[in-house]
């Protein structure tokens, strides 16, 4: 007798407790409907995604190696997001979210970074001895025609925050993320389209090269109301696929 009524009450227990699941499971996805139909269908609603690793406004995290998309010049972020999606550039996350996308989508979500510009933080302290600086400073600037290592400002321009309509600035990047794609380059992770003129200059640059850059362009300071340059007439010193819109 007792084990019959123990049986019933555990029996009328589950049907409760399934019961309220019932009744939760549709509360939740009413609020999620009535949610979903109050938010905006906006560039800011679509792209809410990429704030989870870009920050807020695409500024950039904290942990170094997510990059600032905001204000970078609308044709290198399509391109990026071509190379994502076309497999030039490897990243599953990447990849996953654009894989699908269009064109034409793909330019609207460079074209809404492009116009955002969110204050930048303050630039890192270099913590290399002074001569692994200004090693850094001598590529950036003058280049190394010893091995034919042009200089950053070259194809980045001479404030270093990058040209339309494709190339990207390199101040405001954090030297972890710096690092991080010159050995893409290096190892074949990262490519762009042919002539792809980055590989080529990374393949030419030592790891001390490139620890030293990284470490200058780091700890540079943001001008007041930085911009890309304009774009210049003036022939690049590699012929580079990337100055251009990303082909298919």
């Amino acid at each position: 007798m007792k084990f019959a009524v123990k049986r019933a009450r555990t029996r009328c227990y589950a049907f409760f407790r399934m019961r309220a699941a019932v009744i939760l499971c549709g509360a939740l996805a009413s609020a999620a409907a009535s949610a979903a139909t109050s938010v905006p269908d906006s560039m800011d609603e679509r792209v809410r995604a990429c704030s989870v690793c870009h920050g807020k406004e695409g500024r950039a995290t904290n942990d170094g190696y997510y990059p600032r998309i905001a204000g970078k010049p609308a044709g290198y972020l399509y391109n990026q997001l071509v190379n994502f999606r076309d497999g030039r550039r490897r990243n599953p996350m990447m990849t996953y979210l654009v894989g699908n996308l269009p064109d034409a989508y793909l330019r609207e979500i460079a074209e809404h970074f492009a116009k955002l510009h969110p204050p930048y933080p303050a630039p890192a302290v270099a913590s290399v001895a002074p001569p692994v600086f200004e090693r850094g400073r001598a590529i950036a600037t003058r280049g190394d025609s010893a091995r034919d290592i042009p200089a950053c400002r070259a194809c980045h321009g001479e404030a270093l925050m990058g040209v339309a309509p494709a190339v990207p600035g390199l101040v405001g990047l954090s030297r972890d993320y710096v690092n991080s794609q010159f050995g893409a380059w290096r190892i074949g992770g990262r490519h762009a389209a042919a002539p792809d003129c980055m590989a080529e200059i990374a393949r030419r640059m030592s790891a001390d090269d490139v620890s030293a850059v990284a470490a200058y362009l780091a700890s540079l300071p943001v001008p007041p109301n930085a911009s890309p340059a304009a774009a210049s007439k003036t022939k690049p010193p590699l012929d580079c696929g990337s100055f251009g819109p990303a082909k298919r």
